[in-house]
C-alpha cells in the first residue's frame, strides 16, 4: 500500500522562505465573496444555504426560499463589502478575492470596485455549493465552467483557485487543469508547497479556517470582536516570532462579507491592520503574489526517487544491503504501507526496523550472523562490503597492531562461542578503545540480553547508513 497522505511536510527545518526586504512574515488577507451564489431554490438548487451565517446550526429547507439566511447573505453584498472595501483600501492592504462565479456575475459594481482596488480575484468555484461525492466528471465540468464566467465577469482568467466546500479530488483536478498559479484547498502548512498529480505540479498555498471570520458562525467560536483581534494578534506574534529566529512563515486572514463586513467585527480587523503595520519586517501580498514569489525561490522539483515512488525492484537494489546480507528485510518494509513520511532516513528506518522487529528471533539471529567479525578475516582479505569496510575504517581497525589484533581475535572467538553470533556495534564516532571497551563490558551478558542489545545495534547501523543516502 502506497499511503498517499504527506505527514511529513518539511519536517523539523523548514524552507528559507526568503520573503521581499527579508521580511519575518508574509501576511495574506482574503475576502470571501460568494453572495448570489450560495444554495437557493432561485439558483436552481434544491435547498436553501445552511453554512455560515449568524443562524448557528440552521438546516437547509428543501425545495423553500429560507428568506432570513438570503438576507443575511444579502447584507454581504450590500453593506459588508463596502465596509471591508473601505477599510482595507484605507489602510493599503493588497487583497485577495475569493470569487464565486456567479456570485461575481450578480456583482457587477463589486466587481468594479475590486479591480479599481488592485484586489487579485481567484476562483471559488462556480457556485458556494457542497462538492462532498461529487462525480469527478462534473467537478471537473464546474471548474471549467468557473473559469469561462470567471473570465467573462472580470474580463481575466483567475490565477489561484479555492473551493473551499471540496471533494477529495478538487486538488487533483485543479492540478490536473494545468492553468493555476496556485490551488489553496489545503490547510497543510504555514508555507506553499508542491503538488504533484499524474505527470503534472501544483503548487498550494495553504489557507486558514483558524485565523478566519467564519469562528464567529461555528458553535464554540468567536463572540466577540475582541476575541477575533486576540486570535489574530497572538498568532501573528507567534509566527512574527519564528521568522525573526530565521524561519519566516505565512499568516492567512480570512474574512467574509456578511461576517466580518458586520460594524463590531470590521472594528476589531482595523486594530489588527494597524497592530500589523505598527512591525518592520512584515510583508503584506496578495495570494498571487507569494505563489510567484515561492515559484521563483522554490522551484519545483520531481521526487521520482524518493523511496515510496519507487518499483519493488529498484527499492531492494538500493536499500536491500542497509540490513547486512539480509534484503528480505527491504522486501518486506516495501510490501507494507509507505508513504511520503518514509521518504527520509528517519522515515525509512521505521519502515525496515518494523520489518526487522516483526521477525522471529530465528530471522533477526540470521541478520546479526550476516555480519562480519570486527577486524576479522573477512576484513583482512578485504572481502566486506561496501558499508561495512568503511564504517571499520573510520574506526581505525583497518591500522591494527599486531597486539590489537590478537586482542579483536580472542574477543571474538570468546564472544561467538558464548553467544552464536558475531559481536555488532555501530562504529561510526568510535575509537579503538571504547570498541574494545564496550566488548569487555557487553561479553558479561546474558545471552537474552546481548541479543537484544545485537538487535539495537544493528538498527543503529542500518540508520547511519541511511543517513548518509537520504535527508533526515
Amino acid at each position: 500500500m502506497r499511503y498517499p497522505r504527506d505527514l511529513q511536510g518539511y519536517g523539523a527545518t523548514t524552507p528559507a522562505a526568503v520573503w521581499p526586504d527579508s521580511a519575518r512574515i508574509a501576511v495574506q488577507f482574503v475576502v470571501n465573496y460568494e453572495e448570489g451564489g450560495e444554495n437557493c431554490v432561485l439558483h436552481g438548487d434544491s435547498a436553501s444555504e445552511a453554512f455560515l451565517s449568524e443562524i448557528v446550526g440552521t438546516q437547509a429547507w428543501p425545495g423553500q426560499r429560507h428568506w432570513n439566511m438570503e438576507s443575511i447573505y444579502e447584507y454581504g453584498a450590500r453593506a459588508g463589502f463596502w465596509r471591508l472595501l473601505r477599510l482595507l483600501t484605507e489602510r493599503q492592504v493588497p487583497v485577495t478575492v475569493y470569487g464565486v462565479a456567479t456570485a461575481l456575475k450578480r456583482s457587477p459594481a463589486q466587481v468594479d470596485a475590486m479591480r479599481k482596488a488592485g484586489w487579485e480575484i481567484a476562483s471559488h468555484g462556480l457556485k458556494w455549493v457542497e462538492h462532498k461525492g461529487m462525480d469527478p466528471d462534473e467537478e471537473r465540468r464546474q471548474i471549467a465552467e468557473a473559469i469561462r464566467l470567471h473570465e467573462i465577469v472580470t474580463g481575466e482568467r483567475p490565477r489561484g483557485w479555492y473551493t473551499g466546500r471540496c471533494s477529495e479530488n478538487t486538488v487533483d483536478l485543479v492540478t490536473e487543469e494545468g492553468g493555476f498559479a496556485y490551488v489553496s484547498d489545503s490547510y497543510a502548512d504555514d508555507l506553499p508547497y508542491w503538488h504533484e498529480h499524474a505527470g503534472r505540479h501544483q503548487l498550494v498555498i495553504p489557507y486558514t479556517l483558524d485565523a478566519n471570520d467564519m469562528r464567529f458562525a461555528t458553535v464554540q467560536g468567536f463572540n466577540s470582536g475582541d476575541q477575533f483581534f486576540s486570535y489574530l494578534k497572538d498568532t501573528f506574534d507567534v509566527l512574527y516570532a519564528e521568522g525573526a529566529a530565521g524561519a519566516p512563515k505565512m499568516m492567512n486572514i480570512g474574512l467574509h462579507c456578511r461576517l466580518a463586513g458586520r460594524p463590531g467585527r470590521a472594528t476589531a480587523l482595523a486594530r489588527f491592520i494597524d497592530y500589523v503595520k505598527s512591525h518592520d519586517k512584515v510583508w503584506i501580498a496578495r495570494r498571487i503574489d507569494i505563489a510567484e514569489h515561492w515559484a521563483s525561490a522554490h522551484p519545483f522539483r520531481p521526487k521520482k526517487d524518493s523511496p515510496s515512488r519507487l518499483t519493488a525492484d529498484e527499492f531492494v537494489a538500493r536499500f536491500g544491503g542497509v540490513f547486512e546480507h539480509s534484503d528480505w528485510i527491504a522486501r518486506r518494509a516495501f510490501a507494507e504501507e509507505l508513504g511520503p513520511a518514509n521518504d527520509t532516513a528517519i522515515g525509512l528506518h521505521a519502515a525496515l526496523t518494523a520489518a526487522f522487529r516483526t521477525a522471529s528471533e530465528a530471522k533477526r539471529l540470521g541478520v546479526l550472523n550476516a555480519h562480519p567479525d570486527l577486524a576479522g578475516k573477512l576484513a583482512q582479505a578485504k572481502r566486506l562490503t561496501e558499508s561495512s569496510t568503511s564504517e571499520q575504517t573510520s574506526a581505525g581497525l583497518d591500522a591494527l597492531t599486531d597486539a590489537e589484533r590478537a586482542r579483536f581475535t580472542d574477543l571474538n572467538s570468546r564472544y561467538v562461542k558464548t553467544f552464536g553470533f558475531p559481536f555488532i556495534i555501530a562504529v561510526r564516532g568510535l575509537a579503538k578503545n571504547d570498541i574494545l571497551a564496550a566488548f569487555e563490558r557487553r561479553i558479561g551478558n546474558d545471552r537474552q540480553t546481548e541479543f537484544d542489545t545485537a538487535c539495537r545495534e544493528v538498527e543503529r547501523i542500518a540508520l547511519l547508513r541511511l543517513a548518509d543516502m537520504l535527508p533526515g
